[in-house]
């Protein structure tokens, strides 16, 4: 007997003591039941009509007979091949002495619930499996070619590796390190040859890695890391910010700021600076000039989005679009989510909801039936609008003229600058690869190592590595690549990360059917970009709203993965 326990009930018992308890039961009820019981009438009836019979406990279930329905054991499968006809007539797992095992479980359970479910997990669990590994797939893409497709995402760090040193690219001379920002300021065309004997003699190898390697930065602390902005408040959190608590600062930095943002544009939309970046601590905003991305106007893009923040916009007169809503397959719930649709169903369901409650004064009860509150009715049909606040899928498309318009939108908008908090009173950061009005350049961070030794089929082999950090622009990164083609003699791998918020740059842009057309490059032969550079930021974005994670080189043929 079970010893009680003060505070509960007499009958309490221990789990181990059930478990060894109902053990005992159904052994002695074993030894005692004869080997063959009569069938029960319903059940012999349906065996005579054919029909097929679920397997339970006979009626002394839960500590008499054990089962006479023979029934396959369910832990003789684990696996997920389907039944063959003949295992459906597999005879019964039997214990020791021939006996029938009993269908229960040392608790008393019943084992055939547990089959049931496990068949069922096994049925639901491979759709979701195969679901789960083609969304995926259909996420990571991965392509081959001479020409990597173009990336519009700001990548924080790259990591190249390759069996040839990448020795040359450090200790520039002075020579070199002039020579190289004199090229890029006078965006000078450099052409290697396709193999570069000795890379640590070649200096032009040398001087174009410097020159790739520049960009335009405004403002510039340099006790502050001015990118990325979003999610920055712990790496700033602690530095000195003097303009957090004086609005005559920041009212300075701000009007300095402008008059930086506004020259940027002037030299966008003149074509000699091919496209730049806004970067505040909510959302990015890429601009592009004309003739970049298959379009024939200007472009801007902004990401991530609120809801207040189009609707902002919408107030200002700013006509957008939102690219990745539009090219969906529902197009209904695409027109539900449009701005200027949203009004108009609105106010028909207004209208509808007046005339639903109009038969309740007919019949006198309207004082005692409570009315949906309009504003609950309102926040309900712009759910799946704020449910992609923040996501991808609220990227903001705006185009031509209008551009100009969101010029000024946000130089005037107050939540442009944070009022609190580590970036309190600091403006959007500016990124561009060529001057502007009160820019700094800028260098990206480079340093090369020798890496561990890789398993070969000739033996052990070292790898070396390239490290390049910082605010690395889609030019940047065609640069590197290029002259890593020629240095490491057409063999190389590279793995990227990406600024996140930024990925979604590489959407597909709505464009209108005659302008898919290739657009002429003439007008932008000043922009101060490669002229092969400038022929991949041309292309259509090919990525989505996804970015190059992983490129391979080898034999001069490119192996990515997005």
């Amino acid at each position: 007997m079970a010893v009680s326990v003060p505070g509960y009930s007499p009958s309490f018992k221990k789990p181990p003591e059930i478990v060894r308890l109902r053990r005992k039961r159904s052994r002695s009820h074993d030894a005692a039941v004869p080997s063959a019981l009569p069938e029960p009438t319903p059940r012999r009836a349906a065996l005579a009509a054919g029909l097929p019979l679920r397997p339970f406990p006979t009626a002394g279930g839960r500590g008499g007979a054990a089962a006479t329905v023979p029934r396959r054991n369910p832990f003789a499968r684990l696996d997920n091949r389907p039944r063959v006809a003949d295992e459906t007539c597999e005879e019964p797992s039997r214990g020791p002495r021939g006996a029938p095992i009993s269908l229960l479980d040392p608790n008393g359970e019943n084992n055939l619930l547990w089959e049931e479910a496990s068949h069922e997990r096994t049925v639901t669990e491979v759709p979701q499996t195969s679901q789960h590994v083609s969304f995926s797939e259909s996420d990571t893409t991965s392509s081959e070619g001479t020409e990597l497709p173009a990336d519009w995402s700001i990548k924080t760090r790259l990591l190249f590796t390759s069996s040839q040193p990448f020795s040359w690219a450090d200790h520039l001379k002075a020579q070199e390190e002039a020579q190289g920002l004199v090229q890029h300021c006078r965006a000078a065309e450099v052409t290697l040859p396709q193999s570069v004997q000795d890379p640590k003699l070649s200096m032009e190898l040398r001087c174009a890695f410097q020159q790739s390697l520049v960009y335009w930065l405004h403002p510039t602390f340099p006790w502050l890391p001015l990118f990325p902005r979003i999610g920055a408040d712990r790496k700033m959190a602690g530095k000195t910010s003097p303009w957090s608590n004086d609005e005559t600062l920041q009212h300075t930095l701000m009007s300095d700021w402008s008059v930086s943002f506004t020259s940027l544009y002037n030299l966008l939309k003149t074509k000699l600076c091919p496209f730049f970046y806004v970067c505040t601590y909510q959302f990015t905003v890429l601009f592009r000039a004309a003739g970049l991305a298959g379009s024939d106007v200007l472009t801007a893009l902004v990401s991530p989005t609120t809801r207040g923040l189009r609707e902002a916009m919408k107030n200002e007169g700013i006509e957008f679009s939102m690219p990745l809503l539009e090219e969906s397959s529902h197009k209904k719930k695409v027109q539900e989510t449009s701005l200027d649709y949203e009004e108009d169903r609105a106010a028909s369901e207004e209208e509808e909801e007046e005339e639903g409650f109009s038969w309740l004064e007919e019949i006198g009860v309207q004082d005692q039936i409570k009315k949906p509150d309009m504003i609950s009715l309102k926040l309900r049909r712009e759910k799946h609008e704020v449910q992609m606040d923040h996501r991808p899928e609220s990227v903001v498309l705006v185009k031509g003229l209008n551009t100009f318009t969101l010029l000024n939108f946000l130089i005037n908008c107050k939540s442009l600058v944070a009022t609190s908090g580590a970036q309190a009173g600091l403006p959007p950061t500016l990124l561009s690869p060529v001057a502007f009005r009160g820019a700094s350049m800028q260098m990206l961070k480079a340093r090369s190592t020798n890496f561990v030794k890789t398993h070969a089929v000739s033996g052990y082999r070292d790898q070396f590595s390239l490290e390049i950090t910082g605010p690395i622009m889609p030019h940047a990164l065609h640069s590197v690549t290029t002259l890593l083609r020629s240095s490491q003699r057409g063999s190389f791998s590279a793995g990227m990360c990406a600024h996140e918020p930024t990925a979604v740059f590489n959407v597909y842009l709505p464009l209108d059917k005659e302008l898919h057309g290739k657009v002429a490059h003439k007008d932008l032969a000043n922009c101060g970009l490669h002229p092969k550079t400038l022929e991949q930021l041309s292309q259509i974005p090919l990525l989505g709203k996804s970015s190059l994670r992983k490129v391979e080189m080898n034999d001069y043929i490119f192996n990515w993965r997005s």
